[in-house]
Protein backbone atom coordinates (compact mmCIF):
# COMPACT_ATOMS: atom_id res chain seq x y z
CA UNK A 1 0.00 0.00 0.00
CA UNK A 2 1.30 3.70 -0.48
CA UNK A 3 0.97 5.32 2.48
CA UNK A 4 3.41 8.74 1.68
CA UNK A 5 3.96 10.40 -1.38
CA UNK A 6 6.23 13.34 -1.79
CA UNK A 7 7.12 15.30 -4.61
CA UNK A 8 9.61 18.45 -4.70
CA UNK A 9 10.51 20.74 -7.46
CA UNK A 10 8.91 18.73 -10.16
CA UNK A 11 7.54 20.69 -12.88
CA UNK A 12 4.95 23.06 -11.23
CA UNK A 13 4.95 21.19 -8.03
CA UNK A 14 7.41 22.82 -5.42
CA UNK A 15 6.60 20.60 -2.37
CA UNK A 16 3.75 18.33 -2.12
CA UNK A 17 2.99 15.92 0.70
CA UNK A 18 0.05 13.31 0.34
CA UNK A 19 -0.83 10.43 2.74
CA UNK A 20 -2.68 7.53 1.34
CA UNK A 21 -4.89 5.70 3.18
CA UNK A 22 -6.29 2.26 2.07
CA UNK A 23 -9.21 1.80 0.24
CA UNK A 24 -10.19 4.34 -2.37
CA UNK A 25 -8.42 8.00 -2.48
CA UNK A 26 -9.76 9.78 -4.81
CA UNK A 27 -7.97 12.74 -6.71
CA UNK A 28 -10.08 15.69 -8.07
CA UNK A 29 -10.00 19.38 -9.64
CA UNK A 30 -10.35 21.47 -12.57
CA UNK A 31 -8.65 20.10 -16.05
CA UNK A 32 -4.89 21.26 -16.24
CA UNK A 33 -4.44 21.61 -12.86
CA UNK A 34 -1.74 18.64 -12.36
CA UNK A 35 -3.94 15.53 -11.28
CA UNK A 36 -2.41 13.26 -14.12
CA UNK A 37 1.17 14.92 -13.05
CA UNK A 38 0.97 13.37 -9.92
CA UNK A 39 0.46 10.21 -11.56
CA UNK A 40 3.46 10.92 -13.99
CA UNK A 41 5.76 11.24 -10.78
CA UNK A 42 4.69 7.93 -9.14
CA UNK A 43 5.43 6.28 -12.30
CA UNK A 44 8.91 8.38 -12.41
CA UNK A 45 9.39 7.02 -9.04
CA UNK A 46 9.26 3.25 -10.47
CA UNK A 47 11.17 3.57 -13.45
CA UNK A 48 9.35 5.79 -16.37
CA UNK A 49 11.63 8.67 -17.61
CA UNK A 50 11.18 12.28 -17.62
CA UNK A 51 13.26 15.07 -19.46
CA UNK A 52 15.44 17.46 -17.56
CA UNK A 53 13.05 20.22 -17.88
CA UNK A 54 10.52 18.65 -15.48
CA UNK A 55 13.11 20.16 -13.04
CA UNK A 56 11.26 23.62 -11.32
CA UNK A 57 13.72 26.41 -12.97
CA UNK A 58 16.04 27.28 -10.32
CA UNK A 59 16.18 24.29 -8.51
CA UNK A 60 19.71 22.18 -8.48
CA UNK A 61 17.33 18.98 -8.89
CA UNK A 62 13.31 17.48 -8.83
CA UNK A 63 12.99 14.89 -5.92
CA UNK A 64 9.93 12.33 -5.45
CA UNK A 65 10.05 9.55 -2.44
CA UNK A 66 7.34 7.56 -1.37
CA UNK A 67 6.73 4.99 1.50
CA UNK A 68 4.83 1.36 0.67
CA UNK A 69 3.78 -0.72 3.40
CA UNK A 70 3.38 -4.32 2.68
CA UNK A 71 3.57 -7.78 5.08
CA UNK A 72 7.16 -7.77 4.68
CA UNK A 73 8.14 -4.88 6.06
CA UNK A 74 8.41 -0.96 5.02
CA UNK A 75 10.11 0.12 1.54
CA UNK A 76 11.10 3.45 1.20
CA UNK A 77 12.26 4.88 -2.73
CA UNK A 78 13.02 7.73 -3.86
CA UNK A 79 14.60 8.91 -7.43
CA UNK A 80 16.13 12.65 -8.05
CA UNK A 81 16.58 13.94 -11.25
CA UNK A 82 19.45 16.11 -11.72
CA UNK A 83 18.86 19.66 -13.62
CA UNK A 84 22.44 19.85 -14.56
CA UNK A 85 22.96 16.08 -16.39
CA UNK A 86 19.98 15.32 -16.38
CA UNK A 87 20.90 12.14 -15.33
CA UNK A 88 18.48 10.57 -12.38
CA UNK A 89 19.52 8.18 -8.98
CA UNK A 90 17.39 5.91 -7.66
CA UNK A 91 17.26 4.86 -4.03
CA UNK A 92 15.70 1.93 -2.09
CA UNK A 93 15.75 2.45 2.07
CA UNK A 94 18.00 4.91 1.83
CA UNK A 95 21.09 2.87 -0.10
CA UNK A 96 21.42 4.09 -3.76
CA UNK A 97 19.87 0.96 -6.27
CA UNK A 98 19.69 0.77 -9.91
CA UNK A 99 16.86 1.19 -12.30
CA UNK A 100 16.56 -2.51 -13.06
CA UNK A 101 15.84 -3.46 -9.35
CA UNK A 102 12.97 -0.71 -8.94
CA UNK A 103 11.42 -2.07 -12.07
CA UNK A 104 11.12 -5.64 -10.90
CA UNK A 105 9.66 -4.08 -7.94
CA UNK A 106 7.27 -2.24 -9.95
CA UNK A 107 4.57 -4.76 -11.03
CA UNK A 108 4.13 -5.59 -7.18
CA UNK A 109 4.14 -1.98 -5.83
CA UNK A 110 1.37 -0.10 -8.40
CA UNK A 111 -1.17 -1.56 -11.43
CA UNK A 112 -2.22 1.52 -13.38
CA UNK A 113 -5.16 1.87 -15.30
CA UNK A 114 -4.90 4.69 -17.76
CA UNK A 115 -5.24 5.66 -21.35
CA UNK A 116 -2.35 3.50 -21.78
CA UNK A 117 -4.13 0.24 -20.43
CA UNK A 118 -7.01 1.18 -22.95
CA UNK A 119 -4.63 0.55 -25.84
CA UNK A 120 -3.03 -2.10 -24.45
CA UNK A 121 -6.12 -3.91 -24.58
CA UNK A 122 -6.34 -3.24 -28.49
CA UNK A 123 -3.36 -5.40 -28.60
CA UNK A 124 -3.44 -9.03 -29.04
CA UNK A 125 -0.11 -9.90 -27.49
CA UNK A 126 -1.88 -8.01 -24.28
CA UNK A 127 -4.71 -10.14 -24.63
CA UNK A 128 -2.96 -13.53 -25.28
CA UNK A 129 -1.13 -12.52 -21.77
CA UNK A 130 -4.52 -11.88 -19.74
CA UNK A 131 -5.42 -15.64 -21.42
CA UNK A 132 -2.28 -17.03 -20.05
CA UNK A 133 -2.42 -15.67 -16.71
CA UNK A 134 -5.61 -17.90 -16.43
CA UNK A 135 -3.35 -21.21 -17.22
CA UNK A 136 -3.48 -23.19 -14.38
CA UNK A 137 0.27 -24.24 -15.38
CA UNK A 138 2.06 -21.29 -16.26
CA UNK A 139 5.30 -23.02 -16.13
CA UNK A 140 4.52 -24.69 -19.57
CA UNK A 141 5.29 -20.92 -21.00
CA UNK A 142 9.09 -21.40 -19.55
CA UNK A 143 9.66 -24.54 -20.24
CA UNK A 144 8.61 -24.11 -23.71
CA UNK A 145 11.13 -20.68 -23.61
CA UNK A 146 13.50 -22.52 -22.41
CA UNK A 147 13.67 -25.21 -25.31
CA UNK A 148 12.60 -22.95 -27.80
CA UNK A 149 15.95 -20.73 -26.91
CA UNK A 150 18.18 -24.84 -27.07
CA UNK A 151 16.33 -25.49 -30.42
CA UNK A 152 17.02 -22.22 -31.71
CA UNK A 153 20.91 -22.39 -30.58
CA UNK A 154 21.33 -26.16 -31.80
CA UNK A 155 19.83 -24.94 -35.49
CA UNK A 156 22.00 -22.00 -35.12
CA UNK A 157 25.29 -23.95 -34.88
CA UNK A 158 24.01 -26.69 -37.49
CA UNK A 159 23.52 -23.77 -39.74
CA UNK A 160 26.83 -22.35 -38.89
CA UNK A 161 28.70 -25.59 -39.56
CA UNK A 162 26.71 -26.69 -42.90
CA UNK A 163 27.72 -22.57 -43.90
CA UNK A 164 31.19 -23.53 -43.32
CA UNK A 165 30.86 -26.76 -45.30
CA UNK A 166 29.57 -25.30 -48.19
CA UNK A 167 32.35 -22.53 -48.32
CA UNK A 168 35.47 -24.94 -47.78
CA UNK A 169 34.12 -27.35 -49.92
CA UNK A 170 34.26 -24.76 -52.91
CA UNK A 171 37.85 -23.99 -51.71
CA UNK A 172 38.85 -27.97 -51.02
CA UNK A 173 41.24 -27.88 -54.29
CA UNK A 174 43.04 -25.07 -53.58
CA UNK A 175 43.31 -26.23 -50.07
CA UNK A 176 44.61 -29.26 -51.19
CA UNK A 177 47.01 -27.29 -54.05
CA UNK A 178 48.06 -25.60 -51.14
CA UNK A 179 49.15 -28.19 -48.85
CA UNK A 180 50.82 -30.28 -51.87
CA UNK A 181 52.92 -27.72 -52.44
CA UNK A 182 53.82 -27.16 -48.66
CA UNK A 183 54.46 -31.02 -47.75
CA UNK A 184 56.40 -30.70 -51.43
CA UNK A 185 59.03 -28.50 -50.00
CA UNK A 186 58.11 -29.60 -46.18
CA UNK A 187 59.68 -25.97 -44.12
CA UNK A 188 60.51 -26.29 -40.88
CA UNK A 189 60.28 -23.63 -37.94
CA UNK A 190 63.02 -21.04 -37.98
CA UNK A 191 64.63 -22.88 -41.14
CA UNK A 192 65.33 -19.80 -43.58
CA UNK A 193 66.82 -18.18 -40.43
CA UNK A 194 68.93 -20.67 -39.82
CA UNK A 195 70.33 -21.34 -43.47
CA UNK A 196 70.56 -18.08 -43.52
CA UNK A 197 72.24 -18.06 -40.60
CA UNK A 198 74.84 -20.90 -42.45
CA UNK A 199 75.20 -19.11 -45.86
CA UNK A 200 76.76 -16.10 -43.96
CA UNK A 201 79.31 -18.38 -42.34
CA UNK A 202 80.44 -19.71 -45.00
CA UNK A 203 80.43 -16.91 -47.38
CA UNK A 204 82.82 -15.46 -44.19
CA UNK A 205 85.27 -18.76 -44.19
CA UNK A 206 85.30 -18.51 -47.89
CA UNK A 207 86.62 -14.83 -47.75
CA UNK A 208 89.21 -16.09 -45.26
CA UNK A 209 90.17 -18.79 -47.31
CA UNK A 210 90.44 -16.66 -50.35
CA UNK A 211 93.17 -14.40 -48.08
CA UNK A 212 95.07 -17.32 -47.08
CA UNK A 213 95.24 -18.31 -50.69
CA UNK A 214 96.26 -14.87 -51.60
CA UNK A 215 99.13 -14.76 -49.16
CA UNK A 216 100.49 -17.84 -49.86
CA UNK A 217 100.97 -16.87 -53.57
CA UNK A 218 102.59 -14.20 -52.62
CA UNK A 219 105.23 -16.59 -50.46
CA UNK A 220 105.42 -18.94 -53.42
CA UNK A 221 103.85 -17.30 -56.62
CA UNK A 222 102.17 -18.73 -60.02
CA UNK A 223 105.46 -19.48 -61.55
CA UNK A 224 107.16 -20.31 -58.25
CA UNK A 225 108.55 -17.45 -58.34
CA UNK A 226 107.25 -15.86 -55.12
CA UNK A 227 108.76 -14.52 -51.76
CA UNK A 228 110.40 -17.48 -50.78
CA UNK A 229 112.36 -18.29 -54.07
CA UNK A 230 113.42 -14.34 -53.57
CA UNK A 231 114.31 -14.39 -50.15
CA UNK A 232 116.84 -18.24 -51.06
CA UNK A 233 118.48 -15.83 -53.93
CA UNK A 234 119.29 -12.93 -51.90
CA UNK A 235 120.55 -15.13 -49.33
CA UNK A 236 123.16 -16.61 -51.47
CA UNK A 237 124.26 -13.89 -52.81
CA UNK A 238 124.89 -12.34 -49.05
CA UNK A 239 126.74 -15.74 -48.36
CA UNK A 240 129.03 -15.32 -51.56
CA UNK A 241 129.26 -11.59 -50.54
CA UNK A 242 130.21 -12.33 -46.87
CA UNK A 243 133.47 -14.30 -48.00
CA UNK A 244 134.56 -10.96 -49.02
CA UNK A 245 132.91 -8.55 -46.67
CA UNK A 246 132.30 -9.30 -42.42
CA UNK A 247 129.86 -6.27 -42.38
CA UNK A 248 127.28 -8.10 -44.29
CA UNK A 249 127.15 -11.00 -42.06
CA UNK A 250 124.58 -9.79 -39.73
CA UNK A 251 122.25 -8.82 -42.71
CA UNK A 252 122.80 -12.53 -43.19
CA UNK A 253 121.57 -13.69 -39.93
CA UNK A 254 118.47 -10.94 -40.19
CA UNK A 255 117.79 -13.06 -43.56
CA UNK A 256 117.91 -16.49 -42.50
CA UNK A 257 116.13 -15.48 -39.40
CA UNK A 258 112.94 -13.69 -41.48
CA UNK A 259 113.28 -16.77 -44.11
CA UNK A 260 112.60 -19.27 -41.46
CA UNK A 261 109.16 -16.99 -40.54
CA UNK A 262 108.48 -16.84 -43.55
CA UNK A 263 108.34 -20.94 -44.23
CA UNK A 264 106.30 -21.01 -41.27
CA UNK A 265 103.71 -18.78 -42.78
CA UNK A 266 103.89 -20.75 -45.53
CA UNK A 267 102.87 -23.94 -43.80
CA UNK A 268 100.20 -21.76 -42.19
CA UNK A 269 99.13 -20.77 -45.25
CA UNK A 270 99.17 -24.23 -46.82
CA UNK A 271 97.12 -25.39 -43.73
CA UNK A 272 95.11 -22.53 -42.61
CA UNK A 273 92.88 -22.46 -39.24
CA UNK A 274 89.31 -22.38 -41.04
CA UNK A 275 86.29 -23.09 -39.34
CA UNK A 276 84.92 -26.52 -39.86
CA UNK A 277 82.51 -26.95 -42.67
CA UNK A 278 78.82 -26.14 -42.20
CA UNK A 279 77.39 -27.70 -44.87
CA UNK A 280 77.44 -27.78 -48.52
CA UNK A 281 76.80 -24.31 -49.71
CA UNK A 282 75.36 -26.17 -52.88
CA UNK A 283 72.56 -27.58 -51.37
CA UNK A 284 71.92 -24.61 -49.02
CA UNK A 285 71.59 -22.79 -51.77
CA UNK A 286 69.13 -24.88 -53.49
CA UNK A 287 67.23 -25.30 -50.09
CA UNK A 288 66.91 -21.46 -49.38
CA UNK A 289 65.87 -21.19 -53.33
CA UNK A 290 63.28 -23.95 -53.35
CA UNK A 291 61.63 -21.65 -49.40
CA UNK A 292 61.69 -18.88 -51.97
CA UNK A 293 59.95 -20.26 -54.51
CA UNK A 294 57.56 -21.41 -51.77
CA UNK A 295 56.69 -17.94 -50.86
CA UNK A 296 56.68 -16.72 -54.28
CA UNK A 297 53.70 -18.69 -55.10
CA UNK A 298 51.62 -18.56 -52.37
CA UNK A 299 52.15 -14.98 -51.68
CA UNK A 300 53.63 -15.86 -47.77
CA UNK A 301 56.27 -15.48 -45.27
CA UNK A 302 57.80 -18.85 -43.89
CA UNK A 303 55.88 -18.41 -40.60
CA UNK A 304 52.56 -17.64 -42.11
CA UNK A 305 52.95 -20.47 -44.77
CA UNK A 306 53.59 -22.55 -41.38
CA UNK A 307 50.39 -21.15 -39.96
CA UNK A 308 48.33 -21.46 -43.47
CA UNK A 309 49.57 -25.13 -43.01
CA UNK A 310 48.50 -26.02 -40.17
CA UNK A 311 44.98 -24.29 -41.17
CA UNK A 312 44.60 -26.29 -44.44
CA UNK A 313 45.25 -29.56 -42.12
CA UNK A 314 42.69 -28.46 -39.82
CA UNK A 315 39.72 -27.67 -42.20
CA UNK A 316 40.73 -30.54 -44.55
CA UNK A 317 39.84 -32.90 -41.40
CA UNK A 318 37.27 -30.63 -40.50
CA UNK A 319 35.59 -31.60 -43.70
CA UNK A 320 36.69 -35.01 -43.05
CA UNK A 321 34.97 -35.25 -39.64
CA UNK A 322 31.81 -32.21 -39.59
CA UNK A 323 29.81 -35.21 -41.25
CA UNK A 324 29.02 -36.52 -37.84
CA UNK A 325 29.37 -32.92 -36.16
CA UNK A 326 26.14 -32.39 -38.03
CA UNK A 327 24.39 -35.57 -37.79
CA UNK A 328 24.46 -35.25 -33.99
CA UNK A 329 22.63 -31.68 -33.86
CA UNK A 330 20.65 -32.80 -36.69
CA UNK A 331 19.59 -35.51 -33.99
CA UNK A 332 19.43 -33.02 -31.31
CA UNK A 333 17.40 -30.71 -33.09
CA UNK A 334 14.93 -33.28 -33.86
CA UNK A 335 14.22 -34.30 -30.39
CA UNK A 336 14.48 -30.52 -29.15
CA UNK A 337 11.58 -30.02 -31.96
CA UNK A 338 10.01 -33.03 -30.74
CA UNK A 339 9.77 -32.11 -26.81
CA UNK A 340 8.76 -28.53 -28.61
CA UNK A 341 6.03 -30.32 -30.45
CA UNK A 342 4.14 -31.37 -26.95
CA UNK A 343 4.86 -28.95 -24.83
CA UNK A 344 2.82 -26.88 -27.46
CA UNK A 345 0.07 -29.66 -27.58
CA UNK A 346 -0.53 -29.01 -23.84
CA UNK A 347 -0.02 -25.29 -23.94
CA UNK A 348 -2.81 -25.37 -27.07
CA UNK A 349 -4.80 -27.23 -24.62
CA UNK A 350 -4.46 -25.32 -21.73
CA UNK A 351 -4.59 -22.64 -23.63
CA UNK A 352 -7.59 -22.96 -24.99
CA UNK A 353 -9.44 -23.98 -21.35
CA UNK A 354 -7.95 -20.82 -19.56
CA UNK A 355 -9.46 -19.05 -22.60
CA UNK A 356 -12.96 -19.96 -21.89
CA UNK A 357 -12.35 -19.33 -18.04
CA UNK A 358 -10.90 -15.81 -18.85
CA UNK A 359 -13.86 -14.97 -21.01
CA UNK A 360 -16.86 -16.94 -18.86
CA UNK A 361 -14.75 -14.16 -15.74
CA UNK A 362 -14.65 -11.46 -17.81
CA UNK A 363 -18.45 -11.96 -18.95
CA UNK A 364 -19.24 -11.28 -15.28
CA UNK A 365 -17.23 -8.81 -15.07
CA UNK A 366 -18.76 -6.71 -18.22
CA UNK A 367 -22.46 -7.74 -16.90
CA UNK A 368 -21.85 -5.69 -13.41
CA UNK A 369 -20.61 -2.78 -15.58
CA UNK A 370 -23.45 -2.10 -17.21
CA UNK A 371 -23.61 -4.01 -20.48
CA UNK A 372 -25.93 -6.64 -21.56
CA UNK A 373 -26.43 -9.54 -19.38
CA UNK A 374 -25.59 -11.33 -22.54
CA UNK A 375 -22.66 -9.62 -23.49
CA UNK A 376 -20.79 -12.18 -25.28
CA UNK A 377 -16.50 -12.30 -25.05
CA UNK A 378 -14.63 -15.50 -26.97
CA UNK A 379 -11.42 -16.17 -27.74
CA UNK A 380 -9.83 -16.46 -31.41
CA UNK A 381 -7.32 -18.98 -31.41
CA UNK A 382 -5.26 -19.37 -34.85
CA UNK A 383 -2.30 -21.25 -35.32
CA UNK A 384 0.68 -20.32 -36.95
CA UNK A 385 4.03 -21.99 -36.94
CA UNK A 386 6.40 -21.65 -34.19
CA UNK A 387 9.08 -23.74 -35.69
CA UNK A 388 9.53 -25.22 -39.26
CA UNK A 389 9.44 -29.26 -39.53
CA UNK A 390 12.85 -30.99 -38.47
CA UNK A 391 13.39 -34.17 -40.39
CA UNK A 392 10.37 -37.10 -39.65
CA UNK A 393 8.92 -34.17 -36.93
CA UNK A 394 6.25 -31.72 -38.41
CA UNK A 395 6.16 -28.35 -38.15
CA UNK A 396 5.52 -27.16 -33.82
CA UNK A 397 2.40 -24.69 -33.96
CA UNK A 398 0.89 -22.90 -31.23
CA UNK A 399 -2.34 -21.36 -30.83
CA UNK A 400 -2.22 -17.37 -30.56
CA UNK A 401 -5.41 -16.17 -29.02
CA UNK A 402 -7.19 -12.75 -29.39
CA UNK A 403 -10.57 -11.77 -27.80
CA UNK A 404 -13.86 -11.23 -29.70
CA UNK A 405 -16.81 -9.56 -28.11
CA UNK A 406 -20.38 -9.13 -28.56
CA UNK A 407 -21.71 -6.38 -26.09
CA UNK A 408 -25.41 -6.89 -27.22
CA UNK A 409 -27.57 -9.55 -28.29
CA UNK A 410 -27.72 -10.55 -31.86
CA UNK A 411 -23.88 -8.86 -33.19
CA UNK A 412 -21.38 -11.49 -34.14
CA UNK A 413 -18.32 -11.13 -31.86
CA UNK A 414 -16.12 -8.83 -33.15
CA UNK A 415 -12.48 -7.73 -32.13
CA UNK A 416 -12.37 -4.76 -29.23
CA UNK A 417 -10.65 -2.33 -31.74
CA UNK A 418 -13.29 -2.47 -34.73
CA UNK A 419 -16.49 -2.03 -32.31
CA UNK A 420 -15.72 -0.86 -28.66
CA UNK A 421 -16.06 2.93 -28.18
CA UNK A 422 -14.13 5.03 -25.45
CA UNK A 423 -16.53 4.38 -22.71
CA UNK A 424 -16.53 0.78 -23.67
CA UNK A 425 -13.25 0.44 -23.60
CA UNK A 426 -12.67 2.25 -20.07
CA UNK A 427 -15.08 -0.46 -18.64
CA UNK A 428 -13.62 -3.35 -20.21
CA UNK A 429 -10.08 -2.06 -18.82
CA UNK A 430 -12.04 -2.10 -15.45
CA UNK A 431 -13.36 -5.58 -15.91
CA UNK A 432 -9.79 -6.79 -16.84
CA UNK A 433 -7.92 -4.84 -13.47
CA UNK A 434 -11.16 -6.47 -11.50
CA UNK A 435 -9.98 -10.00 -12.52
CA UNK A 436 -6.46 -9.16 -11.89
CA UNK A 437 -7.16 -7.49 -8.34
CA UNK A 438 -8.27 -10.89 -7.60
CA UNK A 439 -4.54 -12.70 -7.38
CA UNK A 440 -2.48 -9.40 -7.04
CA UNK A 441 -1.92 -6.93 -3.90
CA UNK A 442 -0.05 -3.86 -6.00
CA UNK A 443 -2.08 -0.20 -5.24
CA UNK A 444 -4.55 0.32 -8.13
CA UNK A 445 -4.36 3.67 -9.93
CA UNK A 446 -6.96 4.74 -12.10
CA UNK A 447 -6.46 7.59 -14.20
CA UNK A 448 -10.05 8.97 -15.69
CA UNK A 449 -11.42 5.11 -16.27
CA UNK A 450 -14.40 6.41 -16.12
CA UNK A 451 -14.39 8.48 -19.63
CA UNK A 452 -17.10 7.98 -21.54
CA UNK A 453 -19.12 6.66 -18.92
CA UNK A 454 -22.35 8.47 -18.15
CA UNK A 455 -25.69 7.56 -16.74
CA UNK A 456 -26.60 4.76 -14.93
CA UNK A 457 -23.43 2.91 -16.19
CA UNK A 458 -21.90 5.36 -14.16
CA UNK A 459 -23.19 4.36 -11.19
CA UNK A 460 -22.47 0.47 -12.03
CA UNK A 461 -18.60 1.47 -11.99
CA UNK A 462 -18.57 3.61 -9.36
CA UNK A 463 -19.86 0.79 -7.42
CA UNK A 464 -17.84 -2.10 -8.96
CA UNK A 465 -14.81 0.48 -7.81
CA UNK A 466 -16.10 1.11 -4.65
CA UNK A 467 -16.17 -3.24 -4.69
CA UNK A 468 -12.44 -3.11 -5.58
CA UNK A 469 -11.39 -0.48 -3.16
CA UNK A 470 -12.80 -2.73 -0.67
CA UNK A 471 -9.83 -5.19 -1.20
CA UNK A 472 -7.44 -3.22 -2.33
CA UNK A 473 -5.59 0.23 -1.87
CA UNK A 474 -6.90 2.82 -4.84
CA UNK A 475 -6.09 6.05 -6.44
CA UNK A 476 -8.49 7.28 -8.44
CA UNK A 477 -8.49 10.47 -10.72
CA UNK A 478 -11.76 11.59 -11.72
CA UNK A 479 -14.14 14.65 -13.21
CA UNK A 480 -17.40 12.54 -12.06
CA UNK A 481 -18.78 13.47 -8.35
CA UNK A 482 -20.43 9.50 -8.35
CA UNK A 483 -17.39 8.55 -8.24
CA UNK A 484 -15.33 10.68 -5.45
CA UNK A 485 -18.26 10.78 -3.34
CA UNK A 486 -17.55 7.17 -2.33
CA UNK A 487 -14.08 8.01 -1.63
CA UNK A 488 -12.71 7.37 1.77
CA UNK A 489 -9.91 10.17 0.77
CA UNK A 490 -10.68 12.76 -0.95
CA UNK A 491 -7.92 15.56 -2.53
CA UNK A 492 -7.92 18.17 -4.20
CA UNK A 493 -5.49 19.57 -7.00
CA UNK A 494 -5.45 23.04 -8.09
CA UNK A 495 -3.01 25.57 -9.52
CA UNK A 496 -2.78 29.17 -8.54
CA UNK A 497 0.03 31.82 -9.38
CA UNK A 498 1.81 33.82 -6.82
CA UNK A 499 4.50 36.33 -7.57
CA UNK A 500 4.45 35.41 -11.65
CA UNK A 501 5.12 31.89 -10.69
CA UNK A 502 2.81 28.80 -11.03
CA UNK A 503 2.29 26.15 -8.46
CA UNK A 504 0.31 22.76 -8.04
CA UNK A 505 -1.19 22.33 -4.78
CA UNK A 506 -2.90 18.96 -3.56
CA UNK A 507 -5.10 19.57 -0.48
CA UNK A 508 -6.64 16.37 1.24
CA UNK A 509 -10.03 17.86 2.05
CA UNK A 510 -12.29 18.10 5.29
CA UNK A 511 -15.79 17.04 5.14
CA UNK A 512 -17.05 20.72 4.63
CA UNK A 513 -14.69 20.99 1.90
CA UNK A 514 -15.66 17.90 0.09
CA UNK A 515 -18.80 18.89 0.05
CA UNK A 516 -18.30 21.82 -1.99
CA UNK A 517 -15.86 20.40 -4.39
CA UNK A 518 -18.58 17.44 -4.98
CA UNK A 519 -20.93 20.57 -5.96
CA UNK A 520 -18.48 22.12 -7.90
CA UNK A 521 -17.92 19.13 -9.40
CA UNK A 522 -21.46 18.41 -10.27
CA UNK A 523 -21.49 21.63 -11.93
CA UNK A 524 -23.81 23.84 -8.65
CA UNK A 525 -22.15 27.12 -8.12
CA UNK A 526 -22.02 29.06 -4.99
Amino acid sequence: MLEYLRIRDLALIEDMELEFGPGMNVLTGETGAGKSFILKAINFLLGDKLSVDMVRPGRERAQVEALFAGNDGALVLRRELMAETGRSRFFLNGNLSSQDVVRDLRPSLVLHAGQHGQQRLLQPAYQAFLVDSFMAAPELLEQKDMVLKSLRACADQRRDLEAKVTVLRERRDLLEMQQKEIDRVAPEAGEEERLEAQRAELRSVERLREQYDRGLGLLRGEDGHGLLEFLGGLERVLETLGHDDDTLTPFLDSLLSFREEMQELDRLFRHPPLPAGTGDPDQLEARLYALAQLKRKLHRTLPEILSLKEEVEQNLSFLDSCGLDIHRLEKQESELAQTLSGLLDRINSERRTAAARFCRALEGELAGLGFSDRVHVEPDMTLYELWPAVGAVPACQEERVRLLWAPNPGQPPQPLDRIASGGELSRFLLAVVGLQAQSEGATLIFDEVDAGVGGLTLNRVAERLERLAGRRQMLLITHWPQLAARAGRHFRVTKEVLDDETFTRCQRLRDDQRDAELARMAGQED
